[in-house]
C-alpha cells in the first residue's frame, strides 16, 4: 500500500461559505496535488506534449495512493491541461487549449515565476472588459451597488492592498462593478477578473512595496459611476488598468 505523502495534506480544508474551515473535494489531497501538477505545467517543467509519468510510478513519486492521483487528473482534464487516453497516458495538451481564466489555474500560474507576456494578456483582457463595465454600471448601478463599493473602498484603506483583507476588498470592488453592469454574460467573468485583480496585485508586491497608492484610482472610478457619467467611469477605469499594468510590469523588471 502506497504511503501518502504528509506534506501534501497541509491544507485539505476549503473555506465555507461563513469563513471557517469546511471539508470539501476542492482542498483535500486531490487537490494539493492537482496544485502541485497544476504548477508544474504552468511553470514550463512540463511542456505540451509531454506525457507525465504512469499513474503508478507518480503515486509511488507522490508517495500518495493512486486514486488520489487520478482524481487530481480529473482535475486537469476539466481545465483543459490535460488529457487521459487508455495506454497512452496522461498528455499535457497545447496552450491553446487551457483554461488560462479559470481561477486555480491563474493561481498555478502565479505561484512560481509567470510570463510577463501571459501578465500583458491579462491586462489587455481587464482594459477590454472593465471600461465597459464600468460605463455600464454608471448607468445601470443601484444604491446597493455604491454602498458595496464604497465599504469595499473603505475596507482598502484600512487593510491597505499589502494586505489579504485589502485585497478581498479590492476583489469586492471590481466585482460590484460587473455585477452593476446587470449583464449576465459579463457576470460569467467575475470570477477570472477577481482572480486576476488578486493574484496581479498580490504578485506586485512579492520583492517590494507598490511604487504608488492605487486607492485613489479605485476613487475616481467610483466617483463617476455614483455621478451616473459613464464616459468618465470608463476613462478612469481605463486609466486604473494601464497603471496596474505599469506597476506589475515594473516589478517584473518587464
Amino acid at each position: 500500500m502506497v504511503k501518502e505523502n504528509p506534506s501534501l495534506h497541509g491544507d485539505e480544508t476549503e473555506k465555507g461559505g461563513n469563513g471557517r474551515a469546511a471539508r470539501g473535494p476542492g482542498r483535500r489531497l486531490h487537490g494539493a496535488i492537482a496544485h502541485k501538477l497544476g504548477t508544474a505545467i504552468l511553470s514550463g517543467q512540463y511542456q505540451p506534449g509531454d506525457t507525465l509519468s504512469g499513474e503508478v510510478a507518480f503515486a509511488e513519486e507522490l508517495e500518495v495512493s493512486r486514486s488520489a492521483y487520478r482524481e487530481a487528473i480529473q482535475v486537469l482534464t476539466a481545465k483543459g491541461l490535460v488529457e487521459s487516453r487508455p495506454k497512452a497516458g496522461t498528455r499535457v495538451l497545447p496552450r491553446n487549449r487551457w483554461n488560462l481564466l479559470d481561477p486555480d489555474v491563474l493561481a498555478w500560474a502565479f505561484a512560481g515565476e509567470p510570463d510577463i507576456q501571459f501578465v500583458r494578456d491579462l491586462f489587455e483582457l481587464r482594459a477590454i472588459v472593465e471600461p465597459a463595465a464600468a460605463r455600464l454600471a454608471a448607468q445601470r448601478r443601484d444604491k446597493d451597488d455604491l454602498r458595496i463599493m464604497k465599504d469595499a473602498l473603505a475596507a482598502m484603506r484600512r487593510h491597505t492592498l499589502a494586505t489579504e483583507a485589502g485585497r478581498a476588498a479590492d476583489r469586492d470592488f471590481h466585482n460590484a462593478i460587473l455585477n452593476a453592469t446587470r449583464n449576465d454574460a459579463l457576470l460569467t467573468l467575475t470570477a477570472s477578473i477577481g482572480a486576476a485583480v488578486n493574484w496581479t496585485t498580490q504578485f506586485k508586491q512579492r520583492a517590494r512595496a507598490l511604487p504608488r497608492n492605487p486607492i485613489p484610482d479605485h476613487v475616481r472610478v467610483y466617483d463617476a459611476i455614483a455621478a451616473g457619467d459613464p464616459a468618465a467611469a470608463a476613462e478612469a477605469m481605463g486609466v486604473l488598468v494601464d497603471l496596474a499594468l505599469e506597476d506589475t510590469a515594473s516589478a517584473m523588471g518587464g
